[in-house]
């Protein structure tokens, strides 16, 4: 039976009460979180960019709940402010050599920016994103899914307008990958590298064995799963427009691709979906499928392409077998058995860099939890559990930690789960995702496009060692709405009755003594204006205006740190521009470049309580041609590691200075000065 078909026999099923024993709830207010003290708790100083914007949760699992939290600051610090061209997510936080440039962008991450970002109550950083992306971000660098991440998001948020708005740009962005599409398979095919994952079994063995950071063409189930998802997603975006005629050509497309990944990318004698060579040289043939099973052949059921038949899904016993992909600390991207499982090649300055010949990456790690997550959802089959299900999530949740300090990173060895790539640019890595995870998979929240609230949380029952005695997860944003899920095994923990409840807009409106699928209305309400005050202080190009001067610290790069959109507080990378210790006031300043009207300043700065501190006091004046002038400004009480603000009565000018006062023998951080 087809996923699609199953989840309509559910709801059906559900509608008439045979399938799901929900009770009505009685619509009375529910407890929630305090979420200003959870805030407090967890961001400190800048717990009120959190407040009003994220889901609230917590759980019986404290560590669960840590990574949770965390991967909200790690979304929030990698939001780049474009100014005008609004906000993007990056995937490092600091500039590689191969981003697009001046902005930092890179589209091989955008669906898990994308899918993090869908949840948040402020639906900016999600929209300029996608509006960056397609207007000039999107530059096909590495293969990506991004028709499919922008319907995902709308499955959430509701807004049509915003979802079909770039429907001509998806189309065209689709067509552009005919370049890497072979009519003679109807697959498309890619470079292991351009699908932002070197040194694979094709790409190493294409070289025979000697490298693999280049070369390796090859039909991957990866390429063709997004191809296939965006295909789909364009078909139904084409329908809410009326388009008919699209519809059923990107759902031809789309139909096109899933039979020839199941017929021609399943292997039968590996139980796996695999690679087949595009290339033909002296080591490999053209349409020889390669030798070993990779993480990459679950891909297929990321995006629902993969039949709901039991031979197929036998491929899920590999990622539980110790000796194939499950290694002892998290999924291997390839089986021991390849001879070349593991070998380092490629190292930069003596320290290892990335590949893909069996270390853990988060990046697919993400995506094949959420594969499982779809099959313990909607299709029928025995090969994994809930159980299964949470161990590996907590398995992930573990890699977050180093010690005790949180700091996700790029890949990780699967027999000790420490990091392997030691270099500065992997700490607080944004090519994963976790929060919708735990939205979609643990507390089990399924988007739908019709008006109903589907919740399945994919826990075990109690007894299994997986199992969690409760959880809350509370002002999720769906359809307009604001939506909780709570589970209390015994009622104990949040003093109602034992089981299952939603909530809709802090009132209960459903009910169930046991874990399972609950499925409720719920209307769509229109999505509120985005509001989007912009910034006049970016810098994105150095040496073009706006440009910033300073007392001390005069390092170019240093001084554009300082108004370059980037606002973080790990400190494992120096971000910002710093002064130098003196009993000296300090200041920094802004030259626009011609006269412009600014009545508020943010400021965000960096204390580790060693070298940096806050300044004691801060002073605000502007040059309007002729001279500096103190601005009358209100608030601007400088606090740590969260944002300063100080507003004026609106003046044109054409420089504006902020100097610092100074505690003895301490620095000043200014991590990001923003003019609105």
């Amino acid at each position: 039976m087809k996923p699609i078909l199953r989840r309509s026999l559910l709801l059906g099923a559900a509608l008439l009460g045979a399938a799901v024993p929900v009770i009505a709830a009685p619509s009375v207010t529910a407890p929630s979180l305090d979420t200003h003290r959870i805030a407090r708790a967890r961001f400190g100083n800048d717990a009120p960019w959190y407040e009003n914007r994220i889901p609230f949760f917590e759980s019986a699992d404290p560590k669960l709940d840590a990574v949770y939290y965390y991967r909200w600051s790690l979304f929030r610090a990698h939001q780049r402010d474009l100014g005008a061209d609004g906000y993007i997510s990056t995937e490092f936080l600091d500039d590689v050599s191969w981003q697009l440039e001046p902005y930092a962008s890179l589209n091989d991450a955008t669906g898990f920016h994308l899918g993090e970002g869908r949840w948040l109550r402020d639906r900016r950083f999600a929209d300029d994103y996608i509006d960056f992306m397609y207007r000039r971000g999107n530059d096909r660098h590495f293969t990506d899914y991004m028709a499919d991440s922008v319907y995902a998001r709308f499955l959430v948020d509701g807004d049509r307008a915003a979802a079909t708005r770039h429907l001509a740009a998806m189309r065209r962005l689709y067509d552009a990958w005919n370049d890497h599409f072979d009519s003679s398979k109807g697959l498309y095919w890619v470079e292991p590298l351009l699908d932002a994952t070197e040194y694979t079994i094709s790409s190493i063995d294409a070289s025979g064995g000697k490298d693999g950071f280049r070369g390796g063409d090859s039909f991957r189930p990866s390429i063709n799963a997004y191809m296939y998802a965006n295909a789909r997603a364009i078909a139904r975006l084409s329908t809410m427009v009326g388009d008919h005629e699209g519809a059923e050509d990107f759902s031809a497309r789309a139909q096109a691709i899933k039979v020839r990944v199941q017929r021609d990318l399943w292997s039968p004698a590996l139980g796996h979906f695999i690679d087949r060579y595009k290339v033909d040289n002296t080591f490999v043939t053209y349409w020889a499928p390669t030798r070993g099973r990779e993480l990459v052949g679950y891909l297929p059921w990321t995006f629902d392409l993969a039949d709901d038949d039991d031979r197929l899904a036998g491929a899920w016993t590999h990622l539980l077998d110790r000796d194939g992909l499950g290694g002892a600390a998290g999924m291997r991207t390839v089986e021991p058995s390849y001879p070349y499982y593991m070998r380092q090649y490629r190292y930069e300055r003596g320290a290892p860099e990335c590949q893909w010949n069996g270390p853990i990456w988060p990046f697919q790690t993400t995506q094949v939890l959420t594969g499982m997550a779809n099959l313990l959802d909607h299709y029928r089959q025995s090969k994994v559990t809930r159980g299964d299900y949470m161990r590996l999530l907590r398995q992930y949740a573990a890699l977050h930690y180093q010690g005790d300090r949180l700091d996700i990173e790029e890949d990780y060895h699967p027999e000790t789960g420490k990091p392997i790539v030691g270099l500065a640019r992997s700490h607080h890595y944004f090519h994963s995702g976790y929060a919708d995870l735990i939205l979609t998979g643990l507390v089990g929240i399924r988007p739908r496009a019709d008006d109903v609230l589907e919740v399945n949380p994919l826990l075990p029952d109690a007894g299994d060692p997986q199992a969690l005695r409760w959880f809350r997860m509370q002002d999720v944003p769906y359809h307009g709405h604001s939506v909780a899920v709570t589970w209390d095994v015994d009622g104990r923990r949040y003093g109602g009755r034992p089981g299952l409840t939603i909530e809709i807009d802090r009132k209960r409106v459903a009910h169930r003594a046991t874990l399972g699928r609950m499925i409720v209305p719920i209307t769509w309400l229109a999505t509120p204006p985005i509001e989007r005050p912009i910034d006049r202080a970016i810098q994105l190009v150095r040496g073009q205006f706006p440009k910033a001067s300073a007392s001390s610290g005069t390092d170019p790069e240093k001084l554009h740190d300082g108004i370059d959109g980037r606002i973080w507080f790990f400190p494992e990378l120096a971000n910002g521009w710093s002064s130098a210790p003196s009993r000296d006031a300090q200041w920094y300043q802004v030259d626009f470049g011609t006269d412009v009207d600014v009545s508020r300043a943010e400021l965000a700065f960096f204390d580790d309580r060693q070298e940096f501190a806050v300044p004691k006091s801060l002073r605000f004046e502007a040059w309007d041609g002729r001279r500096w002038t103190a601005l009358r400004a209100r608030g601007g009480d400088p606090i740590a590691n969260g944002i300063t603000h100080a507003r004026w009565p609106r003046v044109s000018v054409r420089k504006i200075r902020v100097s610092f006062a100074q505690p003895l023998a301490k620095r000043t951080r200014l991590v990001e000065l923003k003019l609105y």
